[in-house]
This record gives structure tokens, sequence and C-alpha cells, in this order.
């Protein structure tokens, strides 16, 4: 048995004990939540321990991966302008239609009542709108140090940023023991996740518990709504690189989508970009005849860096978190979760799965300032749409060989 599904296992069990109580008595219930839920909140603070120091260094190890790439053509570094373009289109249309979908479903106030006192503990404070010029002065830290300390993600990304940039232009023996020393500290903070997600199935189970003996159904319903707003996200996301690939790779849809179908099989098949590599370059090299060169170069970089799907759940998920606690997300907010998505998923490289889920959407939901305890409780549900959202990743990648190449051929004309 996988870990997602010992998760999901935990979920259900939680979800129905938690039903059970509320439907026998709601007074009891709310003393076994009362009881049950701080220790959920124990598991969900040892996960939240590992966030800064593991951002930190992926970003840092990140940058450098990308500068290296950078300098080994002008393939590669074409490639990378285009994975940011499109990571950056994909976020963009979640961080408009998120809040938008989320707004077409009631709330019940219990559900916000119930979560609220789930994760009181340590919660960082509700969003609030910000002017322009205080969200601009956030951006850069004045003290790097409190900014960890506060887990102010996004002024601590600026600093990574700058960080890895400076170690990328030094001495070439110095920069690689820096980047190996992050790495190490990036793979400590991994081990110490995986060894906190041991108990996962126990904190969700605790934390799910806790939220359904005070909601009820509610909460079920809420995690269904998360689950259809995410779904629809990916498929968005996914039209929207058909679109790309016809105006700026000048690809006619009718030969292009049909190609599509065998890499977005296996695909979603397998949930994995890099099973589908195989089926990825038949499709670029023989059906849809890219240079060999171009896509054996840029799909393996694009499986690494050009994951779609995974800006737009950081945000479908912070969003969610916001909709159900009765939160308004401002534009600035929204903005910075945005910039912030994209960064994380450049930078967090190869992270297994559910270590993933919690590492990148922590300093998301962080820096959209709002509560990141829920966050334990979609750790089961977004295995469901990743079906979805693996396609929609192999669209991308196939979408940044179709550009790049016509923007190669371009310049060789």
């Amino acid at each position: 048995m996988n870990a997602t599904t010992r998760v999901l296992i935990g979920l259900v069990l939680g979800a129905l004990a938690g039903l059970a109580l509320d439907g026998y008595d709601s007074a009891v219930a709310v003393k076994v939540a009362d009881w049950i839920q701080p220790l959920g909140r124990l598991w969900l603070n040892a996960l939240q321990m590992t966030v800064v120091p593991l951002v930190f260094a992926l970003v840092v190890v990140g940058v450098n991966a990308a500068s290296d790439a950078a300098a080994s053509g002008r393939i590669a570094r074409r490639a990378l302008v285009v994975f940011v373009v499109l990571l950056t289109i994909g976020v963009t249309m979640a961080a408009i239609a998120a809040p938008m979908f989320y707004g077409l479903f009631t709330r019940h106030p219990a559900l916000a009542a119930a979560l609220g006192d789930a994760i009181s503990q340590g919660a960082p404070p509700a969003a609030r709108a910000v002017g322009w010029a205080d969200w601009l002065n956030g951006i850069v830290p004045s003290n790097a140090l409190m900014a960890a300390a506060q887990s102010a993600m996004l002024p601590l990304v600026v600093f990574a940023l700058f960080f890895g940039f400076a170690v990328s232009r030094i001495e070439t023996a110095r920069r690689e023991l820096l980047v190996t020393f992050f790495q190490a500290m990036a793979d400590a903070m991994i081990v110490i996740v995986r060894w906190v997600l041991v108990a996962a199935p126990l904190g969700v189970f605790a934390l799910i518990l806790a939220v359904c003996a005070r909601a009820g159904m509610h909460m079920i319903g809420a995690l269904g709504v998360y689950v259809l707003v995410e779904s629809t996200l990916y498929v968005i996301a996914t039209l929207l690189m058909l679109l790309v690939a016809w105006l700026w790779g000048g690809e006619s849809l009718r030969r292009y989508v049909p190609a599509l179908v065998p890499a977005q099989i296996v695909a979603a098949s397998t949930q994995s970009s890099l099973a589908a590599l195989p089926a990825m370059l038949e499709t670029t090299t023989q059906r849809l005849g890219y240079p060999q060169r171009v896509a054996a170069l840029v799909l393996p970089m694009a499986v690494s860096l050009c994951r779609l799907t995974s800006p737009v759940q950081y945000i479908a998920s912070s969003c969610f978190i916001a909709w159900a606690l009765g939160i308004d997300l401002g534009p600035a907010q929204l903005a910075a979760g945005a910039a912030l998505a994209v960064v994380i998923s450049l930078g967090a490289v190869s992270l297994p799965g559910q270590v993933s889920f919690m590492a990148t959407n922590m300093p998301v939901a962080q820096a959209m300032g709002v509560p990141v305890g829920p966050l334990a409780l979609m750790l089961a549900m977004d295995a469901l749409p990743d079906t979805i959202g693996t396609a929609g990743n192999v669209t991308a990648d196939i979408t940044a060989v179709c550009v790049v190449t016509r923007q190669s051929a371009a310049d060789a004309a």
C-alpha cells in the first residue's frame, strides 16, 4: 500500500468518525474534537518546521542548476525563457479564475468556524488588503533572518534568488562547495519530511475528525468543491497550451491535437511525466517532425522545470483555504502567490510526491496570508485530479518543444 493510499484511508476514516460523532451528539463531538485536534496540530507543526530551510535551499540550488543549463547553449537558454512564460500563463489564469470559481459555490458558516478552530494555533493572520506601496516595499527584506523567522516567504525567496545568482558568479570551487552544502541541506529536510509523513495518516485522521465533528457534511462538500475547481483549472491550463502552440508555435491544431493523444494517455495512466518521456520524444520527433536535437534537449529539461499544473495547484489550494475561511484575497496577495508559485515550481526539482505537496504549497499559502493547516486535509484529495494534471504537464512540455523549434528555425533563416 503506497503512502497516498494510507493518507486517503486516514482521511476517510477520520471523516466517517467525525460525521458519526456529529450525528450521535454534537456536544460529545465537540469534546472529542477538542481532545484529538492537538495531535493533528503537532503533526502539522512538524511539517512546517522544515519549510523555511527547505525552500531556501531549493531556490539556491535551482538557480544554479538553471544557470548551468543556460550555459550549455542557445537552445537551453531559449527553453528556460519559454518555461517561465508557460508557467506564468498558467498561474496567471489560476490567480484570476480560482477565486471566481470558488465564489460560485455557497460556503456554510460552520465550515469556517470548524476550520478556524482546527488550525487556530500558530496560524498566520488573515490576509488583509495591502496598498501597492506596502506590497512593493515588502518584496525585498530589510532583514533576511527576520523574514525567515516570521515565515515571510516572498521576501525570503527574493533573498534566496539574489543569493543563488550571487553564488553562480563566484569562483567555481567555492560555488560547487556552497551548492553541495545547500543540496545536502535540502536532502536532510526531505528526510525529516519523510519521517513526519510516516505519521500522515494519523495526523490527517485527527485533523479531519475534528473538522467533521464540528462542520459535519459541509467539510466533505467543501473538499469536493476543491477537487472540482482544481480539475477545471487543470483542463483550462491544458487548453491554453494548445492556444500557445497555435499562436506562438505556429502549429495547426488539426495536426497538433491528435499527435498529443498517445503521450497524454501514457501520462494519465502512469501519473508521471518522466514515465511519459519516451512517448513525448516519439510524438515530437516522429508525429510532429521536430528536430531530434531540440526535442532531446528540451524535453528532459521540461520534465523537471516546466510542470505547468504545479503553480496552478498552489494557487488553487490557497484560494480554497481563503474561500473556506471567508478570507478576501486582494490583487496584492494573488500577485505575490502567483510570483512565488512560479519560482517554487522551478526550484522544486525532483521532489517526491507528498514531500512536494507540503513543501511547495505551504510557502505560497503563507505568502498569500492564509493559514496552512487545511493543506494537511487536502494532501490526500490532491491525488484525485493528478491524472488530469499530469496530462496537462505533458502538453506543456511538448508545447515548449514546439515554440523552441519555431524560434530556432527563425534564427536559422
